[in-house]
């Protein structure tokens, strides 16, 4: 972490000299107040390091969560440089300043941050700065818990195995398909136990999660107690017949734990406000280029495939109510546009309704949509009606998803379940992210899922047809 903030320092130090040496603003400037001026920005500096340290070396972290404390940073270093200009009130630039000199800083520190985010990436995939982890059962909940550690190089993690008394078993519902010959078995749990007192004999490492009934109470607990004694971190892993799957969220009455159903961040007046302020603002900007690409898309439609420009379908939308969702008319007109989703080699297509859908362009008439209010930039995916009914009847909570505005672009389309849902499981999956969003909804969150979103326009996904 140090070294992070000493980039950072050196590049806020570089631009002050930059915009000092430079900038017409600071040309009649002495020499004594500039270096003030570069003091003073250095001071605001320490406290919003202070108050706001790096976290991108931690091992579970978003972009989003990386972007909203770069620009917590960049303000909060404004704010005091500018606090302390004004108290000392030596004739610097005041606001415009600042204003100018933050946005510079938060763009610096974010391209940094980048970099950075990928050194430690690299450092850790080659054994750097790991960490090593053991599984206590054989569980479907310790597949997900493998595949959140393993998968991710930046996390840094390296899973020893399993004790268990049975066989992990088959990974049925996960798309990269876990091969059990991956996940080592260690050894039988009354093993391990039999060797509590012999740690030597066990191949343990930093962390151990344990996926055992509830029943077993007193196994958990010796085990608890082996590592807190031997500095090992201990998490319980609810097994998957136990899960209550319901949402809930910890309170406290006095000195009392008690757990209450997980409240929709969206019900909240305000949370309601800033999502619209945010759908009408970004919709304005984009529908600017939309306009522009309009002739264009409309000449090499009518030369592939003549018919209509939009493309009009009912879907379901919030409170399980119709609308008519727009998009550039991306195959043939044909009567199965209802009734059946888009395949790899779908012969609808025609050749630039192809790439349309691969680079999100044929998505761009929604922002019309967000703009009525039928829409959101972000939130789960409009289904066809015959969808709704069809996966209503299927899958437990499928309607849940309708508590909200449907999107754009969602959470469940950046984390791999986008395009056909070949399988029920693939519904499933995305239903359950779906969920998912409506529960842990920030505007930090949606920001993230439109940046990803935006990075299929040059990395194209392979679930994208």
């Amino acid at each position: 972490m140090l070294l992070i903030v000493v980039v950072d320092f050196l590049l806020v130090n570089g631009l002050l000299q930059l915009m000092t040496a430079y900038h017409p603003w600071f040309a009649r400037w002495t020499p004594i107040r500039v270096h003030i001026l570069i003091l003073l920005s250095n001071v605001g500096l320490v406290i919003a390091e202070i108050l706001n340290p790096p976290i991108i070396q931690r091992r579970a972290i978003s972009a989003g969560d990386i972007v909203k404390r770069v620009l917590q940073l960049s303000m909060l270093q404004g704010f005091f440089a500018l606090f302390f200009m004004k108290m000392l009130y030596l004739g610097f630039v005041g606001g415009r300043f600042q204003a100018v000199f933050c946005v510079l800083e938060l763009v610096t520190i974010l391209i940094s941050r980048y970099f950075e985010r990928k050194v430690i990436k690299k450092y850790r995939s080659v054994g750097g700065n790991s960490r090593y982890a053991t599984f206590i059962g054989a569980d479907t909940e310790l597949l997900n818990i493998y595949h959140k550690l393993n998968d991710d190089l930046t996390m840094g993690y390296h899973i020893n195995g399993y004790y268990a008394d049975g066989d992990m078993p088959e990974d049925e519902t996960n798309d990269k398909r876990l091969h059990t010959d991956k996940l080592n078995k260690l050894g039988t749990l009354q093993y391990f136990l039999e060797n509590l007192n012999h740690p030597e004999e066990l191949k343990v490492g930093d962390e151990l999660y344990v996926c055992l009934s509830r029943r077993e109470k007193d196994t958990i607990r010796q085990l608890s107690h082996f590592c807190d004694h031997n500095v090992i971190r201990f998490y319980l892993v609810p097994v998957s017949v136990e899960m209550l799957e319901i949402d809930l969220k910890r309170e406290l009455i006095d000195d009392m734990e008690v757990f209450t159903t997980f409240e929709n961040p969206l019900q909240n007046p305000w949370n309601k406000l800033i999502k619209r302020v945010f759908d009408i603002v970004f919709s304005i900007i984009f529908l600017i280029p939309t306009a522009l690409i309009f002739p264009f898309v409309w000449l090499i439609m009518k030369i592939q495939s003549p018919g209509p420009l939009l493309f009009k379908q009912a879907r379901t939308g919030i409170d399980g109510k119709t609308f008519n969702m727009l998009k550039f008319r991306s195959m043939h007109v044909n009567d199965d546009a209802d009734k059946l989703q888009a395949t790899k080699d779908d012969p609808r297509k025609y050749p630039f309704g192809d790439f349309m859908r691969k680079a999100n362009i044929d998505e761009l008439p929604q922002f019309l949509n967000v703009l009525r209010g039928d829409m959101s930039i972000v939130g789960p995916r409009p289904h066809m009606l015959a969808h709704t009914e069809q996966y209503s009847a299927l899958i437990d909570k499928y309607m849940v998803r309708h508590f909200v505005k449907p999107g754009l672009t969602g959470w469940a389309q950046v984390t791999g379940f986008r395009g056909e849902t070949k399988e029920l499981w693939q519904m499933e999956g995305r239903v359950k992210r779906d969920i998912w969003y409506i529960e842990h909804w920030s505007i930090w969150l949606d920001i993230r899922i439109i940046w990803l979103t935006a990075k299929t326009m040059f990395i194209h996904d392979k679930n994208a047809y």
